[in-house]
């Protein structure tokens, strides 16, 4: 399916983009991507979030991962269970093409601002990323929103079992211009009192025993492998930070974006 998905992309602007929109379109699919875009799920979360049986969402969910819009990884956490994640920079480029078949004028806007919390004048939004040792995966995303944004967002991070921060995390995050400088890790009972605009888990693991902060934040899940898990010594799991990495890079352009937090876009 995924192949002659492609090979229609093949065919020209215009076939490209009614494919696309014949996929997108469909109401359930539709769903789909805007529930997956928010959080990585499972297909309970997903059945009972659209109203419909698992049979057809899963059918649905095979549609979109043939199109490559959509990937699955299995929890960490429970083996039964795979969460899905929307390809945005995928999608983004399909809704690009589409948009230039109809006219070669039209581009994809930034992002405009959302997030009440990010309005001129108010406190910037305040992140809470969470992995099972705050050692490697929600360190880099910490340093990278914090990077990224110029200050625009105050972000923290947290682990469930804290481990000293992993060597090639420190490492991975230099090769992308940020110094992580004497970091340490903390428990996540550490912010238990305090207040977050959005809590990110980027662990299946941590996931299932994450608390409720006040204030009623914006909970998300971000199904991240584990890269220290991946070898049998630093050297062998250098790679897998660096694709780590690059895709929590992915997620928190996106993530900044949404909240009106990347530095030259207009609010």
């Amino acid at each position: 399916m995924y192949f002659s998905f492609v090979a229609s992309l093949e065919t020209g602007p215009a076939g490209a983009s009614l494919e696309f929109l014949r996929l997108a379109g469909d109401p359930v699919r539709w769903q789909l991507l805007r529930e997956l875009a928010r959080s990585d799920r499972h297909v309970r979360e997903l059945t009972a979030l659209l109203e419909r049986p698992p049979n057809l969402v899963s059918y649905h969910l095979g549609k979109l991962r043939s199109a490559g819009l959509v990937s699955a990884r299995r929890s960490s956490a429970d083996g039964r269970d795979a969460y899905y994640t929307v390809e945005l920079d995928r999608f983004a480029a399909l809704l690009a093409g589409t948009g230039r078949a109809v006219h070669p004028g039209l581009r994809l806007a930034p992002a405009a601002r959302t997030d009440p919390a990010s309005s001129p004048g108010g406190p910037p939004p305040r992140l809470l990323f969470l992995c099972t040792g705050n050692s490697a995966r929600s360190q880099m995303a910490e340093a990278l929103a914090a990077a990224r944004s110029q200050g625009r967002v105050e972000a923290f991070s947290a682990g469930s079992r804290p481990k000293p921060v992993h060597v090639n995390t420190v490492h991975v995050m230099r090769e992308r211009g940020i110094d992580l400088g004497s970091r340490s890790s903390k428990h996540l009972d550490t912010f238990a009192a305090h207040r977050f605009s959005h809590v990110i888990t980027l662990c299946d693991k941590v996931r299932e025993v994450c608390p409720e902060f006040p204030g009623h934040p914006g909970y998300a899940h971000w199904s991240i492998p584990d890269p220290a898990a991946s070898g049998a010594d630093d050297q062998a799991t250098l790679p897998v930070f660096r694709d780590v990495a690059a895709a929590l890079e992915t997620r928190v352009r996106y993530l900044l974006a949404g909240l009106g937090a990347v530095p030259g876009l207009a609010a």
